[in-house]
C-alpha cells in the first residue's frame, strides 16, 4: 500500500549543502552566514558534524535561522542534532517534520564554545551540513 503522506522527490532534486566553523578560542560565539544558491527551494534536513567529536558533544550550543525563522533556538545543544558515523546515513539528519522553504537563502549560525571539564579546549572545527530539495523548474 502507498503512502499518500509522502511526497516523493527525484534524486535529482535532492542536493547537499555545507559550511564550516572553525573554533579556535575557548569560550566563544561564533556567527556564520550562508547564502544558498537560487536553485534551492527546501531545507529537509540538518546535520552537524565534527573533527573533535567530544568537543562539540560536551562544549557547544548553537543557534540556526533560515530566512529569518528560527530553526533551532540560542542555547541548544549541539549534541541533539549531531550523530556518530555509525548511524545509517539516511538517519542522520535532524528534521523537522514538514521542508523548511529558503525564502531569501540565507543560513545563520551562531555556534556557542563553553568550558566543560571533562573536555579540555583544543581548536576543532564543525561543519553545519543542510539536506537541500532543488526548486521545481
Amino acid at each position: 500500500m502507498e503512502n499518500t503522506n509522502q511526497k516523493g522527490t527525484p534524486i535529482t532534486g535532492l542536493i547537499f549543502k555545507w559550511f564550516d566553523i572553525n573554533v579556535t578560542e575557548a569560550d566563544k560565539t561564533y556567527s556564520v552566514s550562508y547564502e544558498l544558491d537560487k536553485t534551492i527551494g527546501y531545507i529537509t534536513g540538518i546535520d552537524f558534524t565534527t573533527n573533535r567529536d567530544k568537543l562539540m558533544y560536551q562544549r557547544g550550543t548553537h543557534k540556526l535561522e533560515v530566512n529569518r525563522f528560527e530553526v533551532f533556538p540560542e542555547g541548544f545543544p549541539t549534541k541533539k542534532v549531531y550523530h556518530l558515523p555509525d548511524v545509517e546515513a539516511h538517519k542522520r539528519f535532524y528534521r523537522r517534520g514538514d521542508r523548511i522553504p529558503v525564502g531569501n537563502g540565507i543560513v545563520k549560525v551562531e555556534y556557542k564554545d563553553t568550558s566543560d571539564a571533562t573536555a579540555p579546549f583544543e581548536p576543532y572545527s564543525i561543519r553545519v551540513v543542510l539536506d537541500c530539495e532543488l526548486k521545481d523548474n
